[in-house]
């Protein structure tokens, strides 16, 4: 996806853009709910989003430097104008400067733009610029791109990272709901399978219903004596020697959750 926006960057607008990061978006949560990932998978998938639009417009930043790189021309020129302009809602203001060459032509391109005052009128500096005139010129330094090459590849894979984090919890998630509907089964069985023992297992000489809690390994103790407590029996807790024994009255009573 990162591959393919960061493609379509230069050929689409923001009309096509927008909609079609929202449907990464879209389909990212999806398949994060699909994979189980429910708790997490909204903010993961708004934070896979975000960095991956991140990563395409510093990608984008770093073509530019690169083709200005290879196809620009070394150039001396002079600033003759200067002016200041707020860019995407930046507190300071970024400076843009009009070049001229020393036989007065200006030069190709935009303006150069830097994120400081950095030049006034009348500065003479080495520039690179573009013959075709489409990317803004640019210092030789500013031209680098090696950082927003290394700021495009972060954040792609802090992209990848958080759809493969979102695709192991949701496993992990799904897994445990799946055992968790296993265990909350068993235990309803053993439950209707002590119900049934209840009324059906006949007492011993004592008048108690003596009965094995190993066929019962989903239930604790105080379970069993609540579902005895329900059908008017009491769960004895003194003498078992590692049974269950449950009668109207007991000794001492086992209580029940």
């Amino acid at each position: 996806m990162i591959v393919g926006m960061y493609a379509l960057t230069d050929d689409a607008g923001l009309a096509v853009l927008i909609p079609l990061w929202v449907l990464h978006g879209v389909l990212l949560v999806v398949g994060a709910w699909k994979l189980g990932a429910r708790e997490s998978g909204l903010y993961g998938a708004l934070f896979a989003v975000a960095v991956s639009v991140m990563s395409v417009g510093v990608a984008d930043m770093a073509r530019d430097d690169l083709t200005l790189q290879r196809r620009g021309e070394e150039a001396v020129a002079t600033v003759v104008a200067e002016r200041l302009e707020e860019v995407h809602g930046r507190q300071a203001p970024a400076s843009f400067y009009t070049l001229e060459h020393e036989d007065g032509t200006r030069v190709p391109g935009p303006e150069m733009r830097t994120s400081e005052d950095e030049y006034d009128v009348g500065d003479v500096l080495t520039v690179i610029e573009d013959p075709e005139a489409d990317l803004r010129p640019q210092t030789p330094g500013g031209a680098d791109a090696t950082g927003e090459a290394l700021g495009a590849a972060g954040s792609a894979l802090a992209a990848v990272l958080t759809v493969g984090w979102l695709a192991w919890r949701g496993t992990g998630e799904t897994r445990r709901r799946k055992e968790k509907a296993a265990s909350d089964r068993e235990q309803r069985e053993q439950e209707e399978k002590l119900r049934e023992a209840l009324r059906t297992h006949p007492a011993d000489r004592r008048g108690y219903i003596k009965l094995s809690p190993g066929e019962y390994p989903a239930l604790s103790p105080g379970r069993a004596a609540r579902i005895a407590w329900e059908m008017g029996l009491k769960a004895e807790a003194f003498g078992n020697r590692g049974s269950w024994r449950f009668k109207e009255t007991v000794v001492e009573e086992v209580p029940h959750e």
